[in-house]
């Protein structure tokens, strides 16, 4: 049974898609037209989330930077989960030499902070939104990557994998039948979480000039945009801002049901 905090979390996200997939039906206007004469307004009917330095309206931009925040949060966590499914399936089922050295990776690429994982990619291949993309899915990789050695061991050893093997099944049909539906797919509950984390990251490298640019609709590139004017217009950076901490906030919700209601 789902709580009420599930629930407003699952109707954010609802409206968090509407925003991406069709942003026009919530905000209309278009979030790049500027108006010099309307620059700086603070919250007010008409400009429920005020007007940034050009006269953009606050609340159109951060409805239509739903789409880019939310496809670099989902594209990041898709090539860490794809690049963990390859290292963590090597580790568990490569036999000694491979583990060994898959798990040595690991720990090397865990020495890093994952942001600071991040920003050694982008100094390597230059800023931009796809570097800074993949960048964030590189750095979530490793920890992906022992939660799927780690699940896919235990079920390598468990009864029914043992009892296949007495029965005389194939490897692939093990692999196939067996190992993967019960060690992989349990694992992308996590995934809610991991979308959530990904838009923090990519906009936290956004706001350091490492990702989108403005005068881009993206909720980093406009917290990047509005730092110089926290004192004087606090409204440019704490819409996008909260946009940000509200999606995280309600995946984090939503995974952590998820994990909840998983059977054991």
């Amino acid at each position: 049974m789902l709580g009420a905090a599930q629930w407003v979390a699952i109707a954010f996200l609802g409206l968090l898609l509407v925003a991406a997939v069709a942003p026009w039906l919530l905000a209309p206007g278009d979030p790049l037209a500027i108006d010099p004469g309307e620059a700086f307004l603070a919250p007010q009917w008409g400009h429920p989330f005020g007007t940034d330095e050009s006269g953009r309206d606050i609340y159109t931009r951060v409805v239509h930077g739903a789409a880019p925040s939310l496809v670099i949060g989902v594209a990041a966590t898709a090539i860490g989960i794809a690049l963990a499914l390859v290292l963590g399936l090597a580790a568990a089922l490569g036999g000694r030499i491979v583990d060994f050295g898959v798990s040595r990776l690991l720990e090397v690429l865990f020495a890093f902070p994952g942001l600071l994982l991040a920003l050694l990619v982008i100094t390597v291949y230059g800023p931009g939104v796809v570097t800074s993309t993949i960048a964030v899915g590189l750095a979530t990789a490793p920890g992906y990557a022992r939660i799927i050695r780690s699940q896919t061991r235990s079920v390598a050893a468990s009864p029914y994998v043992e009892a296949a093997v007495v029965l005389g099944r194939s490897r692939t049909r093990i692999l196939s039948r067996h190992i993967l539906p019960n060690a992989v797919v349990p694992v992308f509950v996590l995934v809610t979480l991991g979308v959530g984390q990904a838009i923090v990251w990519a906009a936290a490298l956004s706001y350091l000039g490492l990702g989108a640019e403005p005068p881009a609709a993206e909720w980093g590139a406009m917290l990047f945009a509005g730092k110089n004017y926290l004192a004087t217009a606090w409204w440019l950076t704490f819409f996008p801002g909260l946009a940000i901490v509200l999606s995280a906030a309600a995946t984090t919700v939503l995974g952590r049901a998820l994990q909840r209601r998983r059977p054991q």
